[in-house]
Parts: C-alpha cells; sequence; structure tokens
C-alpha cells in the first residue's frame, strides 16, 4: 500500500488516513513514506507512533493511503520509502505522477539487488528527463517534527531542480544547501549508518573515548574512498551529507542505527535486535550492499567489511575491533 502525505500551500486541514486530501490552489507537495517523511511533510507532527514529537501544525496535513488522490496534482513528491521498498512504491506511482513533477528522495540507503543509489533507482523506474533530487545531512525525524533548526544537503539532476527544492522547503527551522554530487551526498547518506552501528557497538562495549572518535575518522576516510571511486566529491563528505550526518548518527541518542550497534555490543542476536524494532535501520542491509560496491570497484572498506561478519555473526564486535587494529599499517593521507 502507498501511503502518501498530502501537503499543500494554502489553507490546509487533517482528514482521516482513509478520507479525500483536502482541495486548495497552486501546485502541492505531496510526501510518500513516513518516519522522516511525515516529519517533513509541514514540518509539522507525527503520524505513527515511532515518530513521538508533538504535532506543531496538524492543519498543514492530510493523511491518505489513496496514492492516485494523493499524487495527481502533485509539483513536488517526497520519498521517504526505506531503501528495499522504493522501486515497488516509485513503480506504483509511475502513472499516477504529473510528468513535470519533481521526486525528491529522503531515503539514505542503497539496493540491495543492484548495488544502485536511490536516485538511479528512482530514474530506472521514471526515466531519465524526470527531475530528481536528494536530501540528506544530520536531520532527525523528531526533531525536524518539533521544528529544531536542521540544516541538510539537497543534490539534483539539475541546477533548476536543486534550486527549485531549496525555495519550496526553507522555512525558519529549515535549511537547505545546495550541490550536484548526487554521488557523495547518497553514498555519505548511506554509510554512515553502516559506521553507526559500529559506533553503538564500541560505546556498548566500553572502550573509552579515543576508540569512537577513532572509527568516526577512519569511517569518514572510508565513506570519501567508495563516493570517489564512483565520481562522488571528498569535499561532498566533509559537508552536512558527510561529517554532519555521520557524527550525529554515531552519537546522536535517537539513532536506530547505533542503537543496534549497541544491543550487537552486549551479545543479542541481530534478529532479535530486528525484531523488536518500529522503525528500519538502514545501516543492516546497506552493509552487505557497499560492501559488494566497494568489491566491484577496487575499493577497501575494513571497517564494513567487519561489521558484515558481526551482523553475520561470524565474529564479536569486541574482535572486529582488534582486527581493525592490528590492520597493517598505513599513511593516514590518501593519494589517489
Amino acid at each position: 500500500r502507498v501511503d502518501a502525505t498530502h501537503c499543500r500551500a494554502g489553507r490546509r486541514r487533517v482528514g482521516d488516513r482513509a478520507g479525500r486530501p483536502p482541495r486548495a490552489p497552486g501546485p502541492g507537495r505531496d510526501v510518500v513514506g513516513q518516519g522522516w517523511g511525515a516529519g517533513r511533510g509541514d514540518g509539522g507532527g507525527p503520524r505513527e507512533p515511532h515518530l513521538p514529537a508533538r504535532r506543531r501544525d496538524a492543519g498543514n496535513v492530510a493523511s491518505n493511503n489513496r496514492s492516485g488522490r494523493a499524487l495527481h496534482a502533485a509539483a513536488c513528491v517526497v520519498s521517504a520509502i526505506p531503501s528495499h521498498g522504493t522501486r515497488d512504491v516509485i513503480r506504483r506511482a509511475r502513472g499516477l505522477l504529473p510528468p513535470e513533477a519533481t521526486v525528491v528522495s529522503a531515503t539514505k540507503g542503497l539496493e540491495v539487488e543492484t548495488l544502485l543509489r536511490v536516485s538511479e533507482v528512482i530514474e530506472d523506474e521514471l526515466g531519465s528527463d524526470r527531475p530528481i533530487a536528494v536530501l540528506s545531512g544530520p536531520s532527525f525525524a523528531a526533531e525536524l517534527a518539533r521544528g529544531a533548526p536542521t540544516a541538510v544537503a539537497v543534490a539534483g539532476n539539475c541546477e533548476a531542480t536543486v534550486a527549485a527544492v531549496q525555495r519550496e522547503f526553507r522555512s525558519g527551522y529549515f535549511r537547505l544547501y545546495a550541490t550536484q554530487d548526487l554521488v557523495g551526498v547518497e553514498i555519505g547518506g548511506a554509510m554512515k549508518n553502516v559506521i553507526a552501528i559500529a559506533a553503538g557497538a564500541v560505546e556498548s562495549l566500553g572502550l573509552g573515548d579515543n576508540c569512537p572518535s577513532a572509527l568516526i575518522t577512519r569511517g569518514l576516510a572510508e565513506i570519501s574512498r567508495l563516493a570517489s571511486a564512483l565520481g562522488g566529491q571528498r569535499e561532498t563528505l566533509a559537508g552536512l551529507s558527510g561529517l554532519g550526518d555521520l557524527v550525529l548518527t554515531c552519537t546522536g541518542q535517537l539513532s536506530r542505527n547505533r542503537s543496534v550497534g549497541i544491543e550487537l555490543g552486549k551479545g543479542r542476536p541481530l534478529e532479535e535486535i530486528l525484531g523488536k524494532m518500529r522503525a528500519v535501520a538502514e545501516g543492516v542491509r546497506t552493509t552487505e550492499a557497499a560492501l559488494a560496491l566497494g568489491g566491484r570497484h577496487g575499493v577497501e572498506l575494513p571497517i564494513t567489511a567487519q561489521m558484515a561478519d558481526v551482523l553475520a555473526g561470524q565474529k564479536t564486535p569486541r574482535v572486529a575491533v582488534e582486527e581493525l587494529m592490528l590492520r597493517r599499517q598505513r599513511s593516514e593521507v590518501e593519494v589517489e
């Protein structure tokens, strides 16, 4: 089922989940998905239990589970679907979208089966002529829903699309910085989840402050290597969609991926951990995809490789840390 949150620029009201969305003049902005998408639909409140923030402006949002009604007049559609469900949802929405509507991805992951970035999946389904943009950066959904000041990066397949998304989403608490580096933004957003699982495990093991600091720093180097090999810019990873999001996800109390790592550090099996979660921890699936992508392009991803073994139950987090520390010595500065 496609669950779309329908937002418009004029006077808006809340409808029930099965009701018709409100009508208002002018182009609409729709959010397909929940969690982060629900938090940003109007910058307002939540519509499902795992987003425990209060409603700021309930009159700005109408939830609707009939995608045709919600999408047919949209000028901008935000896809906040988990990476493993994006292709199916976009494929079903293909015939409902106006040809000129911009699709904005807020998903941070990779498609495991194809190793494609989410914008590539969307383009694969909708065609290369479709305006596509990506939002990524340090942004917990619950904080967005409260109106906490937040800044992210927006990348797109053309400058006009990026500029339009900046105008559309700008507010007193939501700021967007433009870039044309889709690869860097998406790889940063996807891989930081893998490093965050490792950070949670390190925290759970009680290894002090030095260890997580080194992990985050070397994790950023690992992310930058892969992004660069795929055609991204290393400079992008020093910004909001790289370092900014990495630090937040590795240290923030609301980080689902960090929480998975903490539980792994306690010795709990992955299946049990995921079974108790009400939201998706993208890093679990991204670990496998990123490792395969690195192998395809000849990029060494030591932290990702260790986390793949930990997630598969082949070694403990403590052993993974020891093996990382005993790797061959190398220069910190990488020469391409």
